[in-house]
């Protein structure tokens, strides 16, 4: 028997509360733990040798801080696509098309990278290769029954999602049992298998490409890894008890991401064949680069647990894909209630599901499968576009602090004043570290959101516009374009970086204007009347508090 959709007014569709504490946690958890474990390990080695231990230690360290962060937000507003809801109500309508944005432009590439990451690797397989033909030679485009096949995949993803978002739980809560598990096995067979201690000092010693190696591992995988924690957030709308269990379930994914990802790199670091990093980490496992774990696998004696690998594969990404195709739907259904996208996106089925914006997120998803650049290249967008939807979460949660200090908050980040800010600069040094090539392409991008912003208005009644308050997010082209000044001038990525800036203190530029933009940010949010305003409009979603 189907539940009634709850709502607040007779007849009217609304999102169903029915995803409990470990429903959220496995969301989050299934975010975390995707393709990103099958390849970070190995990106992070090659920039930084053994040092990419510190690379995943620090990467944990700023995680954990956002992550904070985002549960006392996602507690004290329970709202279905929370990251771009926050700053919609400390910042205005603006600032909430700006955060949801960036957020949806992560979320909407991710579902179909990872499911082009499950295809290549399936394609490192002789019998997939040779009957089903998903790659062109090179192993980075899909051919047209690689297509089909990725196609297939994203409807199945579809089909699930517009089923309902407790069908959209259960299945991952499965999946993600698997997911984990096969880490920890792969761990375990290689430490006891496989394991030479003298690898960490290999190459070059510990850490042959200084600091400035552990800095540069962070975009090109680990961060990747690690990101998806924020998935509670999204459907903190769809959250049975949500003051309770979305900060739970965000710590909860973050410690055992954590934990298992740094065990992972340990035994990657240790299963390597000695003669390959003799003189540098520049090619540390000669092949199966694609699937370095089954690769090591097999050359430790244990060609059974490659087959598992190359299965998990495919569940891993597939699983994470499932999920984002369902976080993208959720972010442009906010866009669509906000009248910041159009209004057809922000309704729901009688089952209380938003069917347009999931229909949108399949379109889009379709799309990112013609020959964009490769997955390692989009891997690096994608980074990118996390940061910058993270870092919209620490000033929202000050300003809301100011502006709306008499709300329940039943999770209170510890130290927020001192956290918010460490978060806000956190997240634009990962920006920083991307460099100045992938920084300016999302710049773009965020320009044409913008367009696409005018013309929803433009498109849409005056009585059915929110006004704008422009002077509040004033703060934000300007962060967007000293980002990409500092970028421009700085030392990290791959073309375009003028490195004027010395060591080390293109790190002190990046703190110290980061930290100027985000007292002034806090500054400018909207007044408490208009954020009690915006709270009001999200009545029927919210739940009530004590």
């Amino acid at each position: 028997m189907v539940k009634p959709v709850q709502s607040t007014k007779a007849g009217t569709p609304h999102l169903r509360r029915s995803v409990g504490f470990y429903g959220l946690m496995f969301v989050s958890l299934g975010s975390i733990i995707g393709s990103g474990w099958l390849l970070g390990a190995l990106k992070a080695a090659k920039v930084a040798g053994p040092a990419s231990l510190l690379s995943w230690v620090l990467t944990a360290v700023i995680m954990a801080t956002l992550a904070l962060v985002h549960a006392e937000l996602g507690a004290a507003y329970p709202m279905a696509g929370g990251t771009a809801r926050f700053p919609a109500l400390a910042y205005g309508v603006l600032g909430g098309f700006a955060g949801g944005w960036v957020a949806w432009l992560q979320a909407v590439a991710l579902a179909p990278v990872e499911v082009e990451a499950s295809l290549q690797y399936l394609d490192n397989i002789t019998w997939v290769k040779q009957h089903l033909n998903l790659l062109h030679t090179g192993g980075e485009t899909l051919t047209a029954s690689g297509f089909a096949w990725a196609s297939l995949l994203m409807l199945v993803f579809t089909v699930i999602n517009l089923v309902g978002v407790k069908l959209l739980s259960e299945s991952n809560s499965a999946t993600v049992i698997w997911k984990v598990a096969v880490p920890v096995l792969t761990v375990v067979v290689l430490l006891s298998l496989r394991f030479h201690p003298g690898n960490f000092t290999a190459g070059g010693g510990f850490a042959p490409s200084g600091a400035h190696g552990v800095f540069a591992a962070l975009p090109v995988g680990v961060v990747f890894a690690l990101q998806g924690f924020e998935q509670a957030v999204q459907l903190g709308g769809e959250s049975r008890n949500p003051q309770k269990d979305i900060s739970r379930a965000i710590i909860t994914a973050m410690v055992i991401g954590t934990i298992v990802y740094l065990l992972l790199e340990i035994a990657f670091i240790g299963s390597l064949d000695p003669a390959s990093i003799a003189k540098n980490w520049d090619n540390p496992i000669t092949q199966g680069s694609f699937g370095p774990y089954a690769t090591l696998a097999t050359l430790a004696g244990a060609g059974w647990l490659a087959y598992i690998l190359y299965a998990d594969a495919f569940v891993s990404p597939a699983g994470t894909g499932l999920l984002y195709l369902g976080t993208s739907s959720r972010l442009s259904y906010a866009m669509g209630k906000e009248r910041v996208l159009p209004k057809q996106l922000g309704k729901l089925s009688v089952r209380g599901v938003p069917v347009w914006a999931i229909l949108l997120s399949f379109v889009v998803g379709e799309i990112m499968f013609l020959p964009f650049p490769s997955w390692q290249d989009l891997v690096e967008v994608i980074t990118s576009a996390t940061a910058l939807m993270y870092a919209f979460a620490p000033v929202s949660m000050i300003a809301l602090r100011k502006r709306d200090p008499e709300r329940t908050r039943p999770y209170r980040a510890p130290a927020g004043h001192v956290l918010a800010p460490a978060g806000f600069v956190a997240a634009n040094l990962i920006i920083y570290w991307t460099g100045f090539e992938i920084t300016w392409k999302i710049m773009i991008a965020i320009v044409v959101g913008f367009v696409l912003f005018l013309i929803a208005r433009a498109t849409t009644k005056p009585a059915d516009r929110l006004p704008v308050d422009w002077k509040a997010v004033t703060w934000v082209p300007v962060w967007l374009g000293g980002m990409v000044l500092i970028a421009w001038l700085g030392r990290y990525g791959d073309g375009g970086e003028l490195k004027a800036l010395p060591e080390w203190w293109d790190l002190v530029v990046v703190i110290v204007f980061s930290l100027v933009v985000f007292y002034w940010a806090v500054a400018l949010a909207v007044s408490t009347d208009k954020v009690r305003a915006a709270i009001e409009r999200e009545t029927e979603e919210l739940v009530a508090h004590g």
